[in-house]
C-alpha cells in the first residue's frame, strides 16, 4: 500500500490547526482526518504517514495526534498496527451517527447510499413509533404533534426552510410520544441527517396539498388512538419519502 500525502493542514476558518488551544486543536485536527476521508483525499485501504510525519505536517503534539488517532479508531475510520500502521478501515466500518462524522458527510455532500439507508431505517422505526404514540401520547406531546403539523401548513410551500424544519419537528414529536427511549436516541443521533434528507425530498415534485394530507392521516390516527391505522398513515407516508427521494436524488441538487 502507499503512503498517502497530506499538506500544511488548516481549519475550516483557515487557521493553521495548531493555533488552536489544546481541545481545539485536537477538534480541528479530527475534523480535518474525518473529512479528508470521507471525501477520498484520504483513500479507504490507504496508510497514512508515520507519526513523526504527521505531527510535522499538521504542527500538532503527538499526545494530541495520538488522541486523535484514538477517537478515530473507535468510530471505525482507522486501525493501527505494529509495523504495519495506520490503515484508513473501509466506509462499511465507520460509525456514520457518530454526530463529527456525519455533519462532515452532510457538508461534503452525502452520497445516494446514505440517504437510501436512512429511508430503510426510517421505514422500520417511524410507523412503529406511530402506533406506540397513538397508545401513548399524553396531551402536551399531542399538542407538539399538531403544532408541528399546522407550522407545515403555515410555511405554504414544501420547497422552503420553514417547511423542512416544520417537518422535522412532525416527525421528531411522533417518535417522542412513542414512549420508547431507542427511538429517540436514534432520532437525536440522526436528527441532522433528517433535516438534510427533508430538504433534499421537498425538492421533489409532490404537491404541498398532497404532503399535507398525508401527514394529516398520520395525526388523526394518533389523536384518534387508532395504532393501526397510525402504522399504516405513516407506513405511506414514508413510501411517498421513498420514491421523493429517488425522484430528488436523479435531479441536480442545488445548494
Amino acid at each position: 500500500m502507499t503512503k498517502t500525502s497530506t499538506s500544511r493542514a488548516l481549519t475550516a476558518d483557515g487557521d493553521p490547526i495548531a493555533s488552536r488551544g489544546k481541545g481545539g486543536v485536537r477538534e480541528a485536527l479530527l475534523q480535518n482526518l474525518i473529512e479528508k476521508i470521507v471525501t477520498g483525499k484520504i483513500a479507504e485501504g490507504s496508510t497514512l504517514p508515520n507519526e513523526a510525519e504527521l505531527t510535522e505536517t499538521f504542527g500538532v503534539s503527538r499526545t494530541s495526534l495520538r488522541e486523535t488517532m484514538q477517537y478515530m479508531a473507535a468510530l471505525g475510520m482507522v486501525r493501527s498496527r505494529t509495523r504495519a500502521g495506520t490503515i484508513v478501515l473501509p466506509k462499511e466500518n465507520w460509525n456514520y451517527l457518530d454526530p463529527l462524522v456525519l455533519d462532515v458527510m452532510l457538508s461534503c455532500g452525502a452520497d445516494d447510499g446514505f440517504y437510501a439507508s436512512l429511508i430503510d431505517a426510517r421505514q422500520l422505526l417511524e410507523p412503529a413509533a406511530a402506533a406506540q404514540a397513538a397508545a401513548n401520547a399524553n396531551a402536551r406531546q399531542l399538542y407538539q404533534i399538531s403544532k408541528a403539523f399546522e407550522d407545515m401548513v403555515d410555511a405554504n410551500s414544501r420547497d422552503t426552510e420553514a417547511w423542512s424544519a416544520a417537518d422535522l419537528e412532525f416527525h421528531t414529536a411522533i417518535i417522542n410520544a412513542s414512549g420508547n427511549w431507542v427511538y429517540r436516541q436514534f432520532a437525536s443521533a440522526i436528527r441532522a441527517a433528517l433535516l438534510a434528507s427533508f430538504r433534499l425530498t421537498n425538492r421533489a415534485s409532490q404537491s404541498h396539498e398532497q404532503a399535507i394530507s398525508k401527514h394529516q392521516d398520520v395525526l388523526e390516527a394518533i389523536r384518534m388512538r387508532r395504532p393501526d391505522a397510525a402504522r399504516y398513515a405513516m407506513e405511506q407516508l414514508i413510501g411517498v419519502a421513498r420514491s421523493e427521494i429517488m425522484e430528488a436524488l436523479r435531479k441536480p441538487r442545488r445548494d
